[in-house]
């Protein structure tokens, strides 16, 4: 019998040092091959907006988008944890948040929800916590704070907002955060969170210092119309598409992805 991913298992994943591989996925074809290629986590990422709707941005996505591309997704799926995105102005308060996840979670089936932002969601996490919602944090480069951001720039290389990237995680942790996506973070940085929280951090062109990788799919099998830095094609070298999965979550589980040339430093 396979048994599920779970929060306990990505947290014990860091403790024994094992890489923990995420990736994404919207419909029931890539998921069930991403769950038999072995992926530990599968997201329902609200970077759908971009690579399935065609926005420029992920800030027109919806919660009803998510929950349709979820109830694609875990049917299919055996082993993975499945994670879903809290979309753009879904959780701009406690009771908004834990209403919306508790649609993910059951309309969508997901297991955990990701939101992004530090300081100012300390609250809405406690309070989905402790109704016994997972969380997934998200800091560094935020997508859908990407008008007040000025565009996808390297987050983090600056001291100051390092210093408070640093006590944002450490208080999304205490607040009950089950792990956290570190996003266009230098490599340095990211060492530094993943040494000094005991939750796992997940890393996207963040470095293979973090705990475990995520990459959106269309990027990794080099569809994307503008792939990221951070991303490479592994469905080159004649491999077919799970060929392509298992290589990525081969290499990430050994440390050869990413690259020093998909990190920022």
């Amino acid at each position: 019998m396979i048994k599920r991913v779970t929060v306990k298992t990505i947290r014990s994943m860091k403790e024994k040092g094992e890489k923990i591989v995420s990736l994404t996925a919207y419909d029931a074809s890539f998921a069930r091959v991403i769950d038999e290629q072995g992926v530990d986590v599968i997201l329902v990422g609200d970077s759908l907006g971009m690579v399935i709707q065609g926005h420029d941005s992920t800030v027109p996505v919806s919660v009803d988008d998510i929950i349709y591309h979820a109830k694609s997704v875990v049917p299919q799926t055996k082993r993975a944890l499945v994670m879903a995105d809290l979309p753009f102005m879904s959780y701009t308060n406690p009771h908004q948040a834990i209403k919306n996840a508790a649609r993910l979670m059951q309309e969508g089936q997901a297991h955990i929800v990701k939101l992004e932002g530090g300081e100012a969601q300390l609250d809405t996490v406690r309070h989905m916590t402790r109704h016994g919602v997972p969380v997934c944090a998200h800091l560094g480069l935020t997508p859908q704070t990407v008008h007040k951001l000025g565009g996808y720039r390297v987050q983090g290389r600056d001291e100051v907002i390092a210093k408070q990237m640093l006590a944002d995680a450490l208080a999304l942790q205490d607040a009950g955060a089950d792990a956290v996506v570190l996003e266009c973070v230098p490599v340095d940085l990211a060492e530094k969170l993943t040494q000094e929280l005991e939750i796992p951090t997940i890393g996207i062109g963040a470095g293979r210092v973090c705990d475990g990788q995520v990459l959106v799919l269309q990027d990794m099998i080099g569809i994307s119309s503008l792939a990221p830095k951070f991303t490479a094609n592994f469905l080159q070298e004649g491999r077919n598409i799970p060929e392509a999965i298992a290589a990525y979550v081969k290499d990430v589980r050994e440390g050869h992805f990413p690259t020093d040339e998909q990190c920022f430093f």
